[in-house]
């Protein structure tokens, strides 16, 4: 088990270039089983769960190859099937939780899938039952071993269907997406997830020979093709980090120029933080982030408490309400933040409240949170990173305390930021991995 022994108190300067976005690239990645061409995608980051996914796909007969720094080229021609009956693919698929998606393009080309339950971060129950729902819509017939834990799937009947999403789910829009393009007929689904992301892999399908239409809207309409060609794809920034870098700059009181963020893409998270009081500036397409001694978050037009709370796109995303919630807490004034979406994600808060934050803890969807306006500065503490966002937050708590703290457990970290300590030692930060 790994370690950050970080120094917290220094002010940070200078430049931050955000990696390429995680959940694209788990998205991206498994489509490339959808043709037996060769696929170049770039901007690919070099993180845990993305690494282990391409070792995955190798390991199934995908070959890759290097064409740059963060960009592969992929040729799935010689998939090799007696792959998915080993006990080898049954733990490393279990170990990634994007590894489900693989199940879209595998029922699309080839006809039938194979996956173990996948793991994750320990956010709360996230079933899968919206994907194999939309498999079953199409026509595939699956059956679930519980001794096993292991989903096989038939998907050699499949026809285009209208499917309704009961569960705005992107990996599950992503799946059954990548199983219809190549299934006859015409396919619609409502109710359809339609983050940055998912237009992303929208937009690959289409340039390999897909007929996708609605992107961008909840509803898909998508005409099954034979075969897809081969294409090249660059993948956007992580919005995740550029979250998460606008709280760091804010909790430290640093002045810091978020680099290549294609801000268009960002939706309402720019404005999202400026409702804490954080000034920004859009620069041609960086973000820059003054040095701000207070910030001060806004109230509602009649004076009551501000809500923070997360919904599907374009709404506030899920994955950032950690970092709201940590950089409130040395910000002027009261906020109640409303983690709807996952039960287990704000328990992380036990750790900030050890540190001296102001956090009422109201139930598992909900905390309060009254900010201590750089009065009083947080203290270094012992602690353990729960899953990948809640590690970032906890991380940028420490960066702005008093005295040293200690984060256990940091390959949850490794798992969704690509070298974050050597990227924030560079602009001042004091992190050593231990």
């Amino acid at each position: 088990m790994a370690s950050f022994k970080i120094k917290g108190g220094n002010k940070l300067q200078g430049e931050l270039t955000p990696q390429g976005a995680k959940n694209e690239a788990l998205q991206i990645l498994c489509a490339v089983l959808l043709t037996k061409e060769p696929v170049i995608i770039h901007n690919i980051p070099n993180i845990r769960d993305v690494n282990k996914l391409m070792e995955l796909l190798e390991d199934m007969g995908v070959k890759r190859s290097k064409v740059g720094e963060g960009s592969y080229r992929f040729e799935a021609d010689q998939v090799q099937f007696e792959y998915f009956e080993s006990q080898e693919y049954k733990e490393k698929a279990a170990e990634l939780r994007g590894s489900v998606m693989l199940l879209g393009p595998m029922l699309g080309r080839f006809g039938k899938g194979k996956a173990p339950k996948p793991g994750g971060d320990k956010i709360g129950r996230r079933p899968l039952d919206t994907h194999f729902i939309g498999f079953q819509k199409l026509g595939a017939e699956f059956n679930y071993d519980q001794d096993d834990f292991f989903y096989s799937i038939d998907g050699s009947k499949m026809k285009g269907s209208y499917i309704w999403m009961e569960e705005i789910s992107v990996t599950g829009t992503a799946n059954v997406l990548m199983a219809a393009v190549l299934t006859e007929g015409t396919t619609t689904i409502y109710n359809a997830a339609c983050e940055p992301y998912l237009q992303q892999l929208c937009k690959m399908l289409n340039s390999m020979g897909a007929k996708i239409s609605g992107v961008g809207s909840n509803l898909l309409t998508i005409k099954g093709v034979k075969e897809l060609g081969g294409c090249e794809h660059t993948m956007l920034p992580d919005m995740i980090e550029i979250g998460s870098f606008i709280g760091l700059a804010a909790m430290t009181g640093s002045e810091i120029t978020i680099k290549n963020c294609r801000i268009p893409e960002l939706g309402i998270i720019p404005d999202t933080f400026k409702k804490l009081g954080i000034q920004m500036e859009f620069r041609n397409d960086d973000i820059y982030i003054p040095a701000q001694t207070n910030y001060q978050i806004n109230t509602l037009i009649d004076g009551s408490i501000l809500t923070i709370y997360d919904a599907p796109w374009p709404g506030f995303t899920p994955d950032l309400i950690s970092i709201i919630l940590v950089t409130a807490i040395q910000a002027k004034g009261t906020v109640l933040v409303h983690q709807k979406m996952f039960e287990s994600r704000l328990f992380f808060t036990d750790k900030l409240i050890d540190m001296g934050g102001q956090i009422i803890l109201c139930d598992p969807h909900r905390a309060t949170v009254v900010g201590l306006n750089k009065e009083k500065n947080l203290r270094g503490i012992r602690m353990s990173s729960p899953d990948i966002r809640a590690g970032v937050a906890l991380l940028i708590a420490a960066l702005s305390a008093d005295g040293t703290s200690i984060i256990d457990h940091i390959e949850q970290i490794d798992r969704g930021y690509q070298n974050i300590d050597t990227r924030l030692n560079a602009i001042g930060a004091d992190i050593v991995r231990m």
